[in-house]
């Protein structure tokens, strides 16, 4: 009955209510995982797989524009993880959509082998850490002790940082990820297409050369010409000068940044294929979102940049996770709302309460973070077998699609 239901709706609107998956990367690394997570997915009632293809600047299909991901190195050539996917889980009723990180593009740890990878080939697209933005302001980033400062900086701010991050403020990054979106979208038959970590890791980001240029090129149209020649002076000993004395619009300036991908990827890709829907994964709390990670989810869902918004409430407090999702709720916009839970670090029954709350609020669907974790949890723990005890609470004969 579910593949029924599923594969009726794909053909028109989709009036079910989503229940996906977050799929790791690390899910995709060959076929049998692929079917095995397909499987598992319509086995425990889920209708909807948000699967990782673009996770560290890398391809988990086939890319025109950045190298497969050394994972499948042991793979034939002929594997195409999305390809599998989108093909199976379609036979399997399920819908597809493809998820792709933004700004993060390589662990700090190991970093790429491949030299065709975005941060060898362009290390000036590199987001730069404040403290080392006078530093950097004057080396050619070419000079391999460039990207060497920004690797060695992120090593020692852990709690912060997951890794390295393209910066939005160059006109070069975003003609790259709008690249790379469109050659997701024209290859694939995908049902939507995901954002994640569309943002900017904390404020201690972005200060490298360009976007300190653009701001203070953006600025100085605004400023009588005494003032524009005093900071002008200072700007050559001190690049900062411009973002001290406008905090605020420095700010701006990146949530713009942000917004402007986020706009064009929307018209990009509705342009190509008007039914494909746009969803993002977002920082749950709003204002930690707009005033520390530059990312402005509620301007995208009044403007319909987003069709569908993804909270990541994994907080394991459960009023803390109502109040998050009711303001996404009450934001939405007549867009949709689907709720991100953390079921990685709570038990079954949290996560079955949060899906509950979810619905009551008025949430359109839910997504449960990760595949992966649930997977591992029920194989550590056999007799608590995550996936089916949310289906037998939530996802049976409870609330049909």
């Amino acid at each position: 009955m579910l593949i029924a239901a599923s594969q009726t709706t794909r053909a028109g609107k989709d009036e079910r209510e989503v229940r996906a998956l977050w799929v790791v990367r690390t899910s995709l690394i060959s076929p049998d995982a692929v079917e095995q997570m397909i499987k598992r997915a319509v086995d425990g009632g889920f209708n909807t797989l948000i699967v990782q293809v673009r996770g560290r600047g890398d391809a988990y299909y086939r890319s025109r524009w950045e190298p497969r991901a050394e994972t499948l190195a042991e793979q034939k050539e002929s594997f195409d993880p999305l390809g599998l996917v989108t093909g199976e889980a379609h036979r399997a009723g399920l819908t597809v959509h493809a998820w792709l990180n933004t700004s993060l593009v390589a662990n700090m740890d190991e970093l790429p082998k491949s030299r065709n990878h975005p941060i060898y080939e362009h290390p000036e697209w590199l987001m730069v850490p404040r403290s080392l933005a006078a530093k950097l302001f004057v080396m050619d980033p070419r000079d391999p002790k460039y990207l060497a400062e920004i690797v060695s900086y992120s090593k020692g701010d852990r709690s912060q940082l997951e890794g390295l991050y393209l910066s939005p403020a160059l006109p070069a990054v975003k003609e790259h990820i709008y690249s790379i979106w469109m050659d997701v979208l024209e290859k694939y038959d995908v049902d939507g297409m995901h954002f994640d970590y569309v943002r900017y890791p904390n404020t201690g980001f972005d200060y490298s050369r360009t976007s300190l240029d653009r701001f203070r090129a953006a600025v100085e149209k605004t400023l009588g010409e005494g003032e524009r020649r005093v900071l002008a002076s200072i700007f050559e000993r001190d690049p900062l000068v411009y973002v001290n004395a406008f905090p605020d619009r420095y700010a701006q300036f990146q949530r713009d940044q942000v917004t402007e991908i986020v706009e064009r990827i929307h018209y990009g890709v509705k342009k190509r294929k008007p039914k494909v829907v746009i969803s993002a994964a977002v920082f749950a709390n709003d204002d930690d979102a707009f005033n520390n990670r530059f990312q402005d989810w509620k301007l995208w869902l009044r403007h319909g940049l987003i069709d569908a918004v993804c909270p990541m409430a994994y907080t394991p407090d459960t009023d803390t996770f109502r109040k998050q999702i009711t303001v996404a709720v009450g934001n939405a916009s007549g867009r949709e709302v689907w709720a991100g839970i953390g079921a990685y670090r709570i038990p079954p029954e949290s996560s079955i309460e949060k899906i509950r709350i979810s619905r009551e609020l008025g949430a359109r669907g839910f997504v449960l973070f990760s595949y992966d974790s649930l997977v591992r949890h029920s194989e550590n723990n056999p007799a608590d077998d995550y996936i089916e005890k949310i289906k037998q609470s939530v996802l049976g004969n409870e609330r049909k699609p």
